[in-house]
């Protein structure tokens, strides 16, 4: 394996073995441990990395963007028009499921192996509640109050099994994370073959996001700033080597998802090939608009928006390869003519063959900028304006971006802004502009997509973008049939209602 996966992924995932007989040693148990971390995002594209460009998909920050194929799979997800239920929302739903069955069987099986180690019996169970949380944190977010499955169940266990309630949901992930919290280590006490593994702080990170989510900004605040207070993790220097290969792992990482590209295993990622140019052996969904671009460019914000958009024309930033120069998106291909550059893989690092699962950068899931940002929401809530200016500073100082000086709302809103623009493709603007409740009273997201929404008046009436304006393969008016009655959430498969009988509920208006 390559130096950026840690070697605790060496060890091959318990399989057909007897589960009765198996957990006999720390050996074994730590092999069964090591499948519950496969489950984060699983060994192929499909299963959770591809649904998780489809959510970001549903905002203002992305297009579908594939204009030569089918888009019918990204349809329900992006433009809130499709009634499809099924495809990559199904896949989501049944692999975080599957990964919560490893960590249940983990969690139960460790309890009472005869293993002698006692801090290390602590350990893998704290590792497989802390992701038992991330998975039902997954879930939460994207279909609501999901059913709770907490021990090793069969099928006919379950059977009418119901929803939680959201507030029973998140229930559950804080007192796991609480767990993990007492019996993980901090990342500074892991050996470096560790380096990778759940830790103190990455629970204390997902615990501070969950009571974030839920507007529980006391208790927000409170474990933010302890782990801030921890001083183990600091930023990058360089906004740039935030997503480079060379800085996996780094100092700004709470937590990642670990790949290798070791050409003998398929432990890499394809998120560089999904997002990536048609015309660089790219498939080319999940795309950025315009409108974030807007976004940078209206806030003076170049080095950030440097390192997060390449158009087509560009010389691709870190790229120093003839092939990173003139750099070739073509605007009939590609709705917006513009890639993500946080995936972007220069071609002198590129694997061969590329287009396969042997990247190694490792997808940044939780970073110490979202840390202090949620830090900064969480004291302005709390009416501690000066802590949320001081976070806040901190992520802006990296980009040469001037002190935010305002309070109250204004400071708000400044927050919210960084957030777009610092964490801009990785997975959290859909759900932030879902939790936000903006000065009318609505969702944000409410006043942003739908008809009279500011992103369809934007890209309908107001854009001047040669690209998005000349390619209608992907229609322009994304999110005008969004209702806000309905898509604050996604719908529950419908393949899992059918499956259960009915038990499991259906989102309202699906």
């Amino acid at each position: 394996m390559s130096s950026s996966c840690s070697s605790f992924l060496d060890e091959p995932v318990l399989g057909q073995e007897n589960l009765d007989t198996y957990f006999q040693s720390e050996e074994e148990c730590l092999k069964q441990l090591a499948g519950c971390y496969q489950g984060i995002f699983w060994d192929g594209w499909w299963q959770i990395a591809a649904p998780n460009v489809g959510f970001d998909m549903a905002t203002d920050d992305l297009w579908m963007g594939n204009t030569t194929q089918s888009q019918s799979d990204w349809l329900r997800m992006a433009h809130y028009g499709n009634p499809k239920q099924d495809g990559p929302l199904s896949n989501y739903w049944q692999y975080r499921y599957k990964s919560i069955l490893r960590c249940n069987i983990v969690i139960e099986k460790v309890a009472t192996a005869p293993i002698s180690n006692e801090d290390l019996r602590k350990r893998i169970i704290a590792e497989a509640k802390f992701l038992r949380a991330f998975n039902y944190f997954e879930l939460v977010k994207n279909y609501g109050g999901v059913p709770v499955i907490t021990g090793m169940k069969l099928p006919s266990e379950i059977q009418g099994i119901q929803r939680e309630t959201v507030e029973g949901t998140y229930a559950v992930i804080e007192q796991d994370l609480k767990d993990a919290i007492t019996d993980l280590p901090l990342k500074s006490e892991y050996s470096s073959a560790d380096l990778g593994r759940a830790t103190q702080g990455a629970a204390m990170g997902y615990l501070g996001k969950a009571y974030l989510y839920q507007g529980k900004y006391k208790e927000a605040f409170k474990i933010l700033g302890d782990l801030i207070n921890t001083q183990e993790y600091d930023l990058c220097t360089n906004f740039k080597d935030v997503w480079s290969i060379a800085n996996n792992n780094s100092i700004e990482s709470l937590f990642e998802v670990q790949y290798s590209s070791d050409i003998s295993y398929s432990l890499g990622g394809r998120l560089p090939v999904f997002t990536g140019s048609r015309d660089d052996s790219g498939w080319s969904w999940g795309l950025p608009t315009s409108n974030l671009e807007k976004a940078f460019i209206d806030a003076g914000d170049t080095e950030r928006l440097r390192w997060t958009i390449v158009k087509n024309g560009d010389d691709v930033p870190g790229d120093d390869t003839d092939e990173g120069k003139d750099y070739v998106i073509s605007p009939d291909k590609h709705k917006s003519a513009r890639i993500n550059r946080k995936f972007y893989v220069p071609h002198d690092l590129r694997p061969s063959p590329y287009d396969s699962d042997h990247n190694n950068l490792n997808h940044r899931l939780l970073r110490y900028a979202d840390v202090l940002l949620m830090y900064a929401e969480a004291a302005n809530e709390e009416g501690n304006d000066s802590e949320a200016r001081k976070a806040l500073k901190r992520v802006r100082d990296r980009v040469s971006l001037p002190e935010v000086t305002a309070s109250g709302k204004t400071l708000r809103d400044a927050i919210r802004l960084e957030r777009r623009l610092e964490l801009a493709l990785e997975f959290q603007r859909l759900y932030d502009i879902r939790r936000w409740t903006d000065d009318n009273g609505k969702k944000a997201i409410c006043n942003i997509m739908g008809e009279n929404g500011t992103f369809v008046r934007y890209n309908m009436i107001e854009s001047t973008d040669e690209y998005e304006i000349t390619n209608q393969k992907e229609n322009s008016n994304k999110g005008i049939t969004f209702q806000e009655n309905r898509d604050l959430l996604f719908p529950i498969p419908n393949t899992e209602v059918l499956l259960s009988g009915g038990s499991i509920a259906q989102n309202p208006n699906f």
